[in-house]
Protein backbone atom coordinates (compact mmCIF):
# COMPACT_ATOMS: atom_id res chain seq x y z
CA UNK A 1 0.00 0.00 0.00
CA UNK A 2 1.23 3.53 -0.65
CA UNK A 3 2.60 5.33 2.37
CA UNK A 4 0.11 7.61 4.12
CA UNK A 5 0.66 11.28 3.45
CA UNK A 6 0.22 14.09 5.92
CA UNK A 7 -2.44 16.49 4.58
CA UNK A 8 -1.09 19.85 3.49
CA UNK A 9 -2.84 23.19 3.59
CA UNK A 10 -3.95 22.76 -0.02
CA UNK A 11 -5.91 19.64 1.02
CA UNK A 12 -8.00 21.43 3.61
CA UNK A 13 -10.84 23.90 3.31
CA UNK A 14 -9.83 27.50 4.02
CA UNK A 15 -10.88 28.92 7.36
CA UNK A 16 -13.99 31.12 7.14
CA UNK A 17 -13.73 34.83 7.78
CA UNK A 18 -16.11 36.98 9.81
CA UNK A 19 -17.14 40.46 8.68
CA UNK A 20 -18.88 42.53 11.34
CA UNK A 21 -21.15 45.39 10.28
CA UNK A 22 -21.09 47.92 13.13
CA UNK A 23 -23.80 50.47 12.40
CA UNK A 24 -26.33 52.92 13.78
CA UNK A 25 -29.61 53.74 12.06
CA UNK A 26 -31.84 56.59 13.13
CA UNK A 27 -35.01 55.79 11.18
CA UNK A 28 -34.30 52.45 9.52
CA UNK A 29 -32.81 53.60 6.22
CA UNK A 30 -29.20 52.93 7.22
CA UNK A 31 -30.28 49.59 8.70
CA UNK A 32 -31.58 48.63 5.26
CA UNK A 33 -28.24 49.63 3.77
CA UNK A 34 -26.46 47.57 6.46
CA UNK A 35 -28.55 44.53 5.54
CA UNK A 36 -27.45 44.92 1.91
CA UNK A 37 -23.80 45.04 3.01
CA UNK A 38 -24.37 41.86 5.03
CA UNK A 39 -25.97 40.16 2.02
CA UNK A 40 -22.90 41.06 -0.03
CA UNK A 41 -20.64 39.51 2.59
CA UNK A 42 -22.72 36.33 2.71
CA UNK A 43 -22.64 36.04 -1.09
CA UNK A 44 -18.91 35.23 -0.89
CA UNK A 45 -18.22 31.55 -0.09
CA UNK A 46 -16.15 31.27 3.06
CA UNK A 47 -17.33 34.57 4.57
CA UNK A 48 -20.05 35.28 7.12
CA UNK A 49 -21.65 38.60 8.05
CA UNK A 50 -22.36 39.64 11.63
CA UNK A 51 -24.75 42.62 11.90
CA UNK A 52 -24.17 44.66 15.07
CA UNK A 53 -26.18 47.73 16.08
CA UNK A 54 -23.87 50.01 18.07
CA UNK A 55 -26.69 51.71 19.95
CA UNK A 56 -26.01 49.44 22.93
CA UNK A 57 -22.35 49.32 23.89
CA UNK A 58 -22.23 46.03 25.75
CA UNK A 59 -19.67 43.26 26.18
CA UNK A 60 -21.32 41.16 23.47
CA UNK A 61 -20.75 43.92 20.91
CA UNK A 62 -17.08 44.38 21.78
CA UNK A 63 -16.46 40.62 21.77
CA UNK A 64 -18.04 40.25 18.33
CA UNK A 65 -15.91 43.06 16.90
CA UNK A 66 -12.78 41.60 18.47
CA UNK A 67 -13.50 38.24 16.84
CA UNK A 68 -14.14 39.70 13.38
CA UNK A 69 -11.57 39.73 10.60
CA UNK A 70 -13.09 42.94 9.20
CA UNK A 71 -15.39 45.67 10.50
CA UNK A 72 -17.62 47.71 8.20
CA UNK A 73 -18.76 50.92 9.87
CA UNK A 74 -22.15 52.43 9.06
CA UNK A 75 -23.94 55.60 10.10
CA UNK A 76 -26.46 58.07 8.74
CA UNK A 77 -25.06 61.46 7.84
CA UNK A 78 -26.58 64.05 10.17
CA UNK A 79 -25.54 67.68 9.71
CA UNK A 80 -22.59 66.58 7.59
CA UNK A 81 -21.17 64.08 10.06
CA UNK A 82 -21.75 60.71 11.70
CA UNK A 83 -24.66 60.43 14.11
CA UNK A 84 -24.12 61.17 17.80
CA UNK A 85 -24.77 57.51 18.57
CA UNK A 86 -22.06 56.35 16.17
CA UNK A 87 -19.65 58.96 17.51
CA UNK A 88 -20.31 57.68 21.03
CA UNK A 89 -19.37 54.21 19.81
CA UNK A 90 -16.22 55.54 18.14
CA UNK A 91 -15.11 57.32 21.31
CA UNK A 92 -15.92 54.29 23.45
CA UNK A 93 -13.52 52.24 21.32
CA UNK A 94 -10.58 54.14 22.83
CA UNK A 95 -9.83 51.31 25.27
CA UNK A 96 -9.51 48.95 22.30
CA UNK A 97 -7.34 51.56 20.56
CA UNK A 98 -4.95 51.60 23.53
CA UNK A 99 -4.62 47.82 23.45
CA UNK A 100 -4.39 47.74 19.61
CA UNK A 101 -7.29 45.31 19.60
CA UNK A 102 -8.31 46.05 16.01
CA UNK A 103 -4.77 46.35 14.65
CA UNK A 104 -4.50 44.99 11.08
CA UNK A 105 -8.19 44.17 10.73
CA UNK A 106 -9.88 45.36 7.55
CA UNK A 107 -12.27 48.31 7.70
CA UNK A 108 -14.77 49.95 5.36
CA UNK A 109 -17.74 52.28 5.64
CA UNK A 110 -21.18 53.26 4.36
CA UNK A 111 -23.60 56.11 4.97
CA UNK A 112 -27.03 57.39 4.02
CA UNK A 113 -28.63 60.84 4.02
CA UNK A 114 -31.71 62.57 2.64
CA UNK A 115 -29.71 64.78 0.27
CA UNK A 116 -27.83 63.67 -2.81
CA UNK A 117 -24.70 65.15 -1.29
CA UNK A 118 -25.27 66.09 2.34
CA UNK A 119 -21.50 66.03 2.92
CA UNK A 120 -21.53 62.24 3.09
CA UNK A 121 -17.82 62.27 2.22
CA UNK A 122 -17.12 63.81 5.61
CA UNK A 123 -18.90 60.93 7.34
CA UNK A 124 -16.91 58.34 5.39
CA UNK A 125 -13.69 60.25 5.99
CA UNK A 126 -14.29 60.23 9.75
CA UNK A 127 -14.77 56.46 9.58
CA UNK A 128 -11.52 56.08 7.64
CA UNK A 129 -9.75 58.22 10.25
CA UNK A 130 -11.22 56.03 12.99
CA UNK A 131 -9.87 52.98 11.18
CA UNK A 132 -6.48 54.64 10.86
CA UNK A 133 -6.43 55.42 14.57
CA UNK A 134 -6.93 51.72 15.22
CA UNK A 135 -4.24 50.63 12.74
CA UNK A 136 -6.77 49.02 10.41
CA UNK A 137 -6.56 48.63 6.62
CA UNK A 138 -9.26 50.61 4.79
CA UNK A 139 -11.08 48.97 1.87
CA UNK A 140 -12.50 51.49 -0.60
CA UNK A 141 -15.64 50.99 -2.68
CA UNK A 142 -13.77 50.09 -5.86
CA UNK A 143 -16.52 51.15 -8.28
CA UNK A 144 -16.45 53.72 -11.04
CA UNK A 145 -19.04 56.48 -10.60
CA UNK A 146 -22.43 55.84 -12.14
CA UNK A 147 -25.29 58.27 -12.74
CA UNK A 148 -24.39 61.86 -13.76
CA UNK A 149 -20.80 60.92 -14.62
CA UNK A 150 -21.77 60.77 -18.29
CA UNK A 151 -24.76 62.14 -20.19
CA UNK A 152 -26.01 58.60 -20.81
CA UNK A 153 -25.89 57.55 -17.16
CA UNK A 154 -29.04 56.55 -15.30
CA UNK A 155 -29.96 56.57 -11.59
CA UNK A 156 -30.28 52.79 -11.78
CA UNK A 157 -26.51 52.31 -12.00
CA UNK A 158 -24.46 51.20 -8.99
CA UNK A 159 -22.52 54.00 -7.29
CA UNK A 160 -24.91 56.55 -8.77
CA UNK A 161 -23.71 59.09 -6.17
CA UNK A 162 -20.09 58.74 -7.28
CA UNK A 163 -18.44 57.86 -3.98
CA UNK A 164 -15.01 56.27 -3.69
CA UNK A 165 -14.21 55.98 0.04
CA UNK A 166 -17.26 53.85 0.76
CA UNK A 167 -20.87 53.12 -0.14
CA UNK A 168 -23.25 56.08 -0.28
CA UNK A 169 -27.04 55.99 -0.27
CA UNK A 170 -29.77 58.61 -0.49
CA UNK A 171 -33.22 58.32 1.06
CA UNK A 172 -35.74 61.14 0.49
CA UNK A 173 -36.91 62.56 3.80
CA UNK A 174 -40.56 61.76 3.05
CA UNK A 175 -39.98 58.06 2.27
CA UNK A 176 -39.79 55.36 4.91
CA UNK A 177 -37.21 52.57 5.03
CA UNK A 178 -39.64 50.27 3.23
CA UNK A 179 -39.08 52.39 0.09
CA UNK A 180 -35.63 53.91 0.50
CA UNK A 181 -32.76 53.67 -0.14
CA UNK A 182 -33.39 52.55 -3.70
CA UNK A 183 -32.16 49.44 -5.44
CA UNK A 184 -29.10 51.03 -7.04
CA UNK A 185 -27.84 52.22 -3.65
CA UNK A 186 -28.54 48.80 -2.15
CA UNK A 187 -26.59 47.14 -4.96
CA UNK A 188 -23.73 49.50 -4.18
CA UNK A 189 -23.84 48.44 -0.52
CA UNK A 190 -23.99 44.78 -1.57
CA UNK A 191 -20.89 45.32 -3.71
CA UNK A 192 -19.02 46.83 -0.75
CA UNK A 193 -19.87 43.87 1.46
CA UNK A 194 -18.70 41.38 -1.15
CA UNK A 195 -15.51 43.37 -1.77
CA UNK A 196 -14.62 43.46 1.92
CA UNK A 197 -15.34 39.74 2.30
CA UNK A 198 -13.22 38.82 -0.73
CA UNK A 199 -10.37 41.00 0.50
CA UNK A 200 -10.59 39.49 3.99
CA UNK A 201 -10.39 35.99 2.51
CA UNK A 202 -7.34 36.85 0.43
CA UNK A 203 -5.63 38.36 3.46
CA UNK A 204 -6.48 35.38 5.65
CA UNK A 205 -5.22 32.92 3.05
CA UNK A 206 -2.02 34.91 2.66
CA UNK A 207 -1.41 34.80 6.40
CA UNK A 208 -2.06 31.05 6.45
CA UNK A 209 0.34 30.50 3.55
CA UNK A 210 3.03 32.60 5.24
CA UNK A 211 2.63 30.64 8.47
CA UNK A 212 2.81 27.36 6.54
CA UNK A 213 6.02 28.42 4.80
CA UNK A 214 7.54 29.61 8.06
CA UNK A 215 6.82 26.25 9.67
CA UNK A 216 8.19 24.21 6.75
Amino acid sequence: MPEARTPTRSDTAPAPVSVAIAYHSGYGHTARQAAAVAAGVDSVPGAAADLRDVTTLDAELWAALEAADAIVFGSPTYMGATSAVFQQFAEASSAIWAARGWQDKLAAGFTNSAGLNGNKDNTLLSMAVLAGQHGMHWVSLGLLPGWLYTSTGTPDEPNRLGGFLGAMAQSPADLGPDRAPGESDLRTAHHLGARVASTALRLAHGREAAAHLAAA
